[in-house]
């Protein structure tokens, strides 16, 4: 037996001949190599095992978040599927596994997998008397994702520091990503579960985030995907905000138009002329 210190959420673990750990996925049965990343959409089908099965370890305080969360159908790599389904409902996603069209019936149709090539983590920290030094967050987070993430350094495009705003691009597109290289997808899910006390990791509640030796407290974590083609959403799919921002800009410009004819109506001068 042995421990697979990059993901908790397995079984079933040995030393195979080349002295890797190696399990079984929870939900999937899967095989996973220990040394490396577990795919997101095998580790999205282990937390909702677990959730359903009561097996997770939970601070007696904690409730469900099921955000986002669904049980997805995963490829023999551990990819997502194009293609997923909750009963009769069905969309197409990306290979993030987020949701990249509307809901429809299951003759909806993905003819393929679509890259997010770019992903946006926004993090926010705590209010502060000072801002925060630009240059040692941007080592502590791109030593942070390269070491414990195993990510290599040209996939993060930058780190930027807007206090009390900090952003990360992720950039790794299909052309640049090579069979060895963990996916950005894989990254930001670990990542986002580090920051919100979720680790995967065995024995980890999470990275503290600490700026030249002074602690940080992140307060607000959101992740945004950019894939290699646009997603396909209808008006439908539009929270009731923005369409209500849209009918407003709409009825101002029809506004603005009628003003504009009546008051050309009534400076506007009439000019016989004969035929």
């Amino acid at each position: 037996a042995c421990v697979c210190e990059k993901n908790k959420r397995v079984t079933e673990c040995r030393t195979d001949s080349s002295g890797r750990c190696i399990c079984q996925a929870v939900g999937s049965g899967a095989t996973v190599d220990c040394s490396t990343l577990t795919s997101k959409c095998l580790l999205m089908k282990a937390e909702v095992m677990g959730s359903k099965s009561g097996r997770r370890e939970k601070p007696k305080d904690a409730f469900e978040d099921t955000d986002g969360l669904y049980d997805p159908e995963c490829e023999n790599t551990g990819a997502f599927k194009a293609k997923q389904c909750n009963g009769t409902t069905c969309w197409c996603v990306n290979t993030a596994g987020v949701r990249r069209t509307d809901k429809h019936d299951a003759d909806l149709k993905c003819n393929q997998l679509v890259r997010t090539m770019w992903i946006i983590i926004e993090m926010k920290h705590a209010e502060r008397n000072a801002p925060l030094n630009a240059e040692s967050l941007k080592k502590f987070f791109t030593d942070t994702i390269t070491s414990r993430y195993q990510l290599d350094g040209r996939y993060i495009a930058n780190v930027l520091y807007e206090n009390p705003l900090i952003t990360i691009d992720l950039k790794q597109n299909a052309s640049q990503k090579s069979a060895g290289d963990v996916d950005i997808a894989d990254v930001a899910y670990y990542f986002e579960k580090d920051v919100k006390g979720q680790s995967i990791f065995h024995n980890s509640a999470g990275i503290n985030v600490s700026i030249d030796n002074e602690p940080v407290k992140l307060e607000k974590t959101v992740v945004y995907y950019v894939d290699e083609i646009a997603p396909e959403f209808s008006m439908k799919s539009l929270t009731p905000g923005v369409i209500a921002v849209i009918v407003v800009v709409l009825v101002a410009i029809v506004a603005a138009i009628v003003v504009l004819v009546l008051t050309r109506r009534r400076k506007g001068k009439y000019v016989k002329a004969e035929v």
